[in-house]
């Protein structure tokens, strides 16, 4: 409970505010209310003035840290200024017994003394046991002075008995408590707070609290996402951010009893360059925080479209080829936010230990029975300690750096979490990732069955991401972690965003989203070569952020990390052309005109082959669907699968692997060109109702140009009947040949074999199209119209 070590007299002359204060007191004795009134006014002066300055300073030396250390000091000074006149100039208590005086301290994220601009103020009046007539009254006085200067105050007025029994069973007001900081007032109450609070509450509780504090971290990450790779973070409470930081702060002062972070690195818990990354972290942070208060003018906490490129401006971003400058502050925030996680992971591991230790004896016997450390099968490097693999012994990854990618392939196989302690030997051991490593067969074999594998590949690759192996391992894939794209459509970095599609992937090849995606999920088991299609998944965006166009360019990285996995010429060249077209088909699908013939074949002519279209097509769902949340909806399935089915049927010369009913029926609704009507569910358009017929009547024996009708045809003129149909083909003529009904033709109708027609106005222009890969003009058909 230490008041500010450090003064800061350029944002506030205390001494000149006492002074103002002393006059206005004398000047007016006699009237209350304009006293008041005076003292409103330059206690405002002071605050504008004194924040002002702290955003000058902001801007100049960038330190957030020390811009809220400044808010802080500014809000202290106020604090005690006023607290002194309230207690000798309005209620006349400067000559009261000390054991009468109140202790105004800070608590919450005010307590660390450090505040944002626009940041609540938590306050704790600690009262005496025999209190004055005159406590309670004084801190009314100062509570409606600091709420009309318009701060936001929280606060609460207790005596040390009440904080005790409060914080017992209360695990916030123990987190409050816990950081209470003197201001002013009576400092013999603050600091026998101190004393009861660590020796009633925290002795011999600090697994019960590290219990809670995580809890509520991870219902609060669960809230924001569960993601710290939003586009639009949280600032304070997402994953990543101060509130994680402030988790460690708990918990590290409450468990190994510390006053300073620092000395965290004399307890062995951080590394020097850890608790420097710490800081590095800390001061980021903050300094993104302070900007956006100072921008907006209120507490806004969330770093939003709106005001991300003031914010990457004030910070000193600037373009580069291939990113802009908010592109390049907010790939920064995220490796932040990454960094937060990693001193989390390490900071927990040196916790579990610290506790094991700390048990007594009978009970670390049973912890060591019931969570002993069991070999696992086929490796003598890692061992099972109670359900996590851990390392066998500290200097593996040194014997065998191959090991860092191991050790990811055994915990895969063997469905094992991962020991704190393991991951942080990972994380301190990525320098031994060297390009031998990267070309070592054995390492990118091991790779390739985690991505490919049928158990749960994106858990694996997230938590090789985490540890900072996967962009290690592969470099290309390095450059793209927590880079984020500066639109409104996606809300992952490009990192999360591929990880996401390897899961959306996973899920279809396991059958899971059958629901979702069932021509996907029937599609998957018939994919030729499945490999190539999770490398180009991982693979499609690794090229963002680049001066040329993502997908040709990712398509020569693919072509020079596919052989280093193993992959054939076929194999790369299939991923090359996968990630060169990831866009194509769902550009084609919403974009254009499915019912103009053109489209389709223009489609079909870049796409070539029945496989590569499958694996187009998952591909394309893969991605839409690791966007974000709600940018898959059934809409853009019906398109992609309409696409599919008319694109199959020209590639494979009329035949399907899906029966006719099911395609219909998978179609759904769709627009009608050229109307406002929508068909209804199942129907089917005329092309493609004409292809059983046709080739049951030997199709291939057409001559390629529509042929002018028989003679004897043009009996049948349109108009004959009110239904719009033609005329009955009479039986007795000896040149032609007709048949009826809907075990010839689809649609039902007569069908004329020597004109190789329907014989129904409707039908006319579109079923001489029954030859596959005909195209339409309607000029051509020789069927004349109603007039």
């Amino acid at each position: 409970m230490t008041i500010h070590e450090t003064s800061f007299p350029d944002i506030l002359n205390v001494a000149a505010l006492r002074a103002k204060c002393s006059f206005i007191a004398s000047a007016h004795a006699e009237h209350r209310d304009m006293m008041r009134q005076a003292l409103l006014v330059a206690f405002k002066q002071a605050n504008v003035a004194g924040r002002e300055k702290a955003h000058e300073l902001l801007l100049e030396d960038g330190s957030g840290l020390k811009c809220a250390e400044r808010i802080s000091w500014l809000q202290d000074q106020l604090i005690t200024v006023l607290h002194d006149f309230v207690l000798n100039e309005v209620f006349n208590a400067a000559n009261a017994q000390p054991w009468t005086h109140i202790a105004v301290t800070a608590v919450g994220g005010y307590g660390r003394g450090t505040l944002a601009p626009g940041s609540d103020i938590d306050l704790l009046f600690l009262l005496p046991v025999k209190k004055a007539v005159w406590a309670e009254p004084a801190i009314e006085f100062m509570l409606y002075i600091l709420w009309d200067l318009g701060f936001k105050v929280g606060h609460a007025t207790r005596t040390i008995e009440e904080c005790i029994r409060l914080s017992r069973g209360d695990m916030t007001i123990r987190t409050a408590i816990l950081e209470t900081r003197y201001i002013c007032g009576s400092k013999e109450l603050a600091d026998e707070l101190e004393v009861r609070f660590d020796s009633e509450i925290v002795k011999n509780t600090g697994p019960d609290f590290i219990a809670a504090k995580l809890a509520e971290r991870d219902e609060r990450h669960r809230k924001a996402g569960d993601t710290r790779y939003l586009v639009e973070p949280n600032v304070k409470e997402g994953k990543g951010g101060l509130r994680d930081i402030h988790t460690l702060f708990w918990i590290a002062k409450y468990f190994y009893r510390v006053k300073d972070s620092a000395d965290l690195i004399k307890l062995g818990v951080l590394s020097r360059q850890e608790y420097h990354l710490f800081q590095k972290a800390d001061d980021f942070l903050w300094a993104v925080r302070c900007h956006m208060h100072f921008l907006t003018g209120k507490a806004e906490e969330r770093l939003s479209f709106d005001i991300q490129r003031e914010i990457a401006e004030s910070l000193g971003y600037h373009d580069h080829p291939g990113m802009t400058a908010v592109e390049r502050f907010m790939k920064h925030y995220f490796l932040v936010a990454k960094n937060v996680g990693d001193l989390t992971r390490i900071f927990c591991a040196a916790l579990e230990d610290q506790q094991a230790k700390q048990l007594p004896g009978f009970t670390a016997a049973l912890s060591r029975f019931t969570h002993r450390v069991r070999k696992i099968a086929g490796t003598l490097e890692f061992v099972d300690d109670g359900g996590r693999i851990a390392l066998a012994s500290p200097d593996i990854f040194k014997r065998d750096p191959v090991n860092l990618i191991r050790i990811f392939h055994v915990a895969d196989i063997n469905g094992l979490e991962f020991h704190p302690a393991a991951l942080k030997q990972v994380t301190r051991s990525l320098g031994l990732i060297t390009p031998a490593v990267r070309d070592n067969e054995e390492a990118n074999r091991l790779f390739m069955s985690m991505l490919t594998s049928r158990r749960d590949p994106e858990l694996i690759l997230r938590r090789m991401n985490e540890a900072g192996v996967l962009g290690r391992f592969i470099p290309e894939f390095g450059k793209i972690v927590s880079l984020m794209q500066f639109n409104m459509y996606h809300h992952y970095t490009v990192d999360e965003h591929l990880l996401r599609a390897v899961d959306v992937l996973s899920r279809i090849d396991q059958g899971r989203d059958e629901e979702l995606h069932p021509l996907a999920v029937k599609l998957m088991p018939g994919v030729e070569d499945r490999t190539a299609l999770f490398v180009a998944v991982l693979l499609h965006d690794v090229a963002k952020g680049r001066p040329e166009d993502h997908s040709t360019a990712g398509a020569k990285v693919a072509r020079k990390l596919c052989p280093r996995f193993g992959m054939t010429p076929k194999q790369t060249e299939t991923v090359a052309w996968l990630i060169e077209e990831h866009l194509t088909m769902s550009m084609v699908a919403q974009t254009r005109d499915l019912n103009d013939r053109k489209t389709i074949i223009d489609f079909t002519e870049k796409v070539q082959s029945l496989d590569r279209l499958k694996m187009l097509l998952i591909l394309t769902i893969a991605d839409i669907r690791a966007v974000g949340p709600g940018v898959w909806n059934g809409w853009k399935g019906q398109l992609l699968r309409t696409l599919y089915y008319e694109t199959e049927l020209l590639l494979s010369g009329g035949f399907s692997d899906l029966p006719r009913k099911e395609r219909s029926s998978a179609r759904g609704r769709r627009a009608v060109r050229g109307s406002g009507r929508l068909e209804p569910e199942g129907s089917q358009d005329l092309y493609q109702a004409a292809l059983p017929a046709l080739s049951a009547l030997g199709t291939a024996r057409r001559p390629a140009a529509p042929r002018p009708l028989h003679p004897r045809c043009r009996q049948g003129r349109p108009g004959a009947g009110d239904d719009g149909a033609h005329a009955p083909v009479p039986r007795h003529h000896r040149n032609h040949r007709s048949v009826a009904g809907p075990s010839a033709l689809a649609c039902g109708h007569r069908w004329c074999l020597c004109c190789s027609r329907c014989q129904h106005r409707r039908c006319a222009d579109i079923h001489h199209l029954g030859r596959p890969g005909a195209g339409y003009d309607p000029r051509q058909s020789r069927v004349p119209r109603r007039q």
